[in-house]
Order: structure tokens, then C-alpha cells, then sequence
């Protein structure tokens, strides 16, 4: 399916491209709501605007194209995107797994890569557990625990002030009534909650500065799922260990899996650790 969409641009730009320009048309795209989203190389930018048009009367249902202009910065991870084609707008409902997200992409990271994890952890979840989600950006990971999940309480924790806002309108519009939101800093926030039987670290590329603050919510038999970046020789569990040291616990790696790749010889990786 993906080669059929290089294939279509090519079709469509092929009398006015060279060969090497050809070559590096992209041969995949991320949609979400009726959004879709490019990696367009610097060589193509001069077509941006008709590869954008191509794609509005070619994938039903789109109605604005972006494309990425650079990487995810900032405490807030926000992503560098442009619109290229159609609506100037950012702002769409994608519905997921059952559940309905609220969200504008100019603003806010989604990653569909990761729905597989979402369902994942789910599954895991006890009956009555407590827990803490400490990057719960637009309620990626709380919102299906929420509606799915046996989870007695969801403390859904977020800093940035335009994902927390989308936060509280995707609880309500799943009707979610299991799920605290808290406006703030995890490092600041943690330590008011007490402790947790499970606690989501999902930040990329890695959310080892803030493996102590995991570790003060942490207990015995508490489960923490790690989110961190690296390739196939990396201890990544080494931080894990050190981190329970210092904080006086002790672990063990239940799992380490592979979600998807990050970058070249990179990945990303979640670690599920049991504190023993």
C-alpha cells in the first residue's frame, strides 16, 4: 500500500522531476483525523504545494496535508509542522481503539505507532490498581486505560498547557470518569500522590531524568513501564537499576520490547520493571 502512494506521486510528478529527485519521494505518510503528514526531503520543497494537492484528491477524506519542518524540541514537544494543501487549519478528531482523541498536530505529538502498546498495557492491568501516568500528554495511554482497563484511579499528569486542555475534553468526551488530571511538572506533582501499583514514563527519546521521581511513587510489586531510546547493544536497564539504588528499592526487568524504530540503528523501547 505504501509503495502504491510513491508510486502515485510519481505518476503525477514524474515530467517534472529529475531521477534523483524521484528517488526521494516519500513512500509513507501518518494520518490522523482527516490530517495527513509528510517527511518531505529539502530537495522536494519546491513541489511541496502540488505533492499536497495530489494528496487531497487522491486519499479520501483528507483535508489539510502538512509536512514536517523539523524534529520535536522543546519541554513541551511540539511538532514543527506546515501546511502545505487545503484547510489552514490543525485541528482534527481522530478516533482510535475505541477511543475518540481531540487534538491539534501542529501542537501536540501523536504517534499511531504506538497503538499496539496501548493495547498492551491494558491487558496488564489488575483489577482496583492505582495509577500514575507521567507524560499523559493528550491521554495517549490514560484515556484507553480509562474505558478498558479495571484501573480504580488514573492520576494523568501533563505540563504542557494546550495538550492538558485537549486532556480534560478527550476525558469527557469518552465519558471517563476514572481519570485525575494534574496540571504540572512530574517532578513537582509526584510526590503529592502517594504511592502507585503502576507508573507510565511514556517520553521519548527518554525519560531517564525522571527515573528518581518514578521511584518515590514506586512500592513493593509497583510496575513500571520506561520509555527510553537506544540500539540493540544498550543496557537500557542499567538507569532502571541505578535509579532503584538510590532510592533504596530493589528491581527486576519483567520485559524489554521493541516498539518501533526511532532512527537509523535506533529504536524505541519500553521496559516493563517490577519492584521486588
Amino acid at each position: 500500500m505504501l509503495e502504491k502512494f510513491k508510486l502515485l506521486l510519481k505518476k503525477n510528478l514524474e515530467d517534472k522531476l529529475t531521477e534523483k529527485q524521484i528517488s526521494l519521494l516519500p513512500s509513507s505518510y501518518q494520518r490522523i483525523g482527516n490530517i495527513v503528514i509528510l517527511n518531505l526531503k529539502p530537495e522536494l520543497y519546491k513541489y511541496e504545494k502540488e505533492i499536497g494537492k495530489i494528496i487531497l484528491k487522491s486519499i479520501p477524506k483528507t483535508e489539510t496535508v502538512c509536512i514536517r519542518t523539523g524534529s520535536i524540541k522543546s519541554t513541551y514537544r511540539q511538532p514543527q509542522l506546515k501546511i502545505v494543501a487545503g484547510k489552514k487549519s490543525t485541528k482534527t478528531i481522530h478516533k482510535e481503539n475505541g477511543i475518540i482523541y481531540n487534538i491539534d498536530v501542529k501542537n501536540i505529538m501523536f504517534s499511531k505507532g504506538n497503538l499496539t502498546e496501548r493495547k498492551r498495557i491494558i491487558s496488564q492491568v489488575k483489577q482496583g490498581e492505582i495509577i500514575i501516568d507521567m507524560f499523559a500528554g493528550i491521554g495517549y495511554f490514560s484515556l484507553g486505560l480509562g474505558k478498558f482497563s479495571k484501573a480504580k484511579k488514573i492520576y494523568s499528569i501533563e505540563i504542557n498547557p494546550n495538550a492538558f486542555r485537549l486532556l480534560k475534553q478527550n476525558i469527557k468526551i469518552n465519558k471517563i470518569n476514572n481519570i485525575v488530571p494534574i496540571y504540572g511538572d512530574c517532578m513537582v506533582e509526584i510526590p503529592k500522590l502517594g504511592k502507585a501499583d503502576r507508573i507510565l514514563m511514556g517520553l521519548l527519546p527518554t525519560a531517564k531524568n525522571y527515573l528518581l521521581d518514578a521511584m518515590k511513587a514506586a512500592k513493593q510489586n509497583t510496575i513500571i513501564h520506561y520509555h527510553t531510546t537506544g540500539t540493540e547493544k544498550d543496557n537500557l536497564f542499567e538507569d532502571v537499576k541505578i535509579a532503584a539504588e538510590i532510592s533504596r528499592l530493589n528491581v527486576k526487568l519483567l520485559n524489554q520490547k521493541k516498539v518501533k524504530s526511532y532512527a537509523p540503528k535506533v529504536y524505541h523501547y519500553v521496559l516493563d520493571c517490577k519492584i521486588i
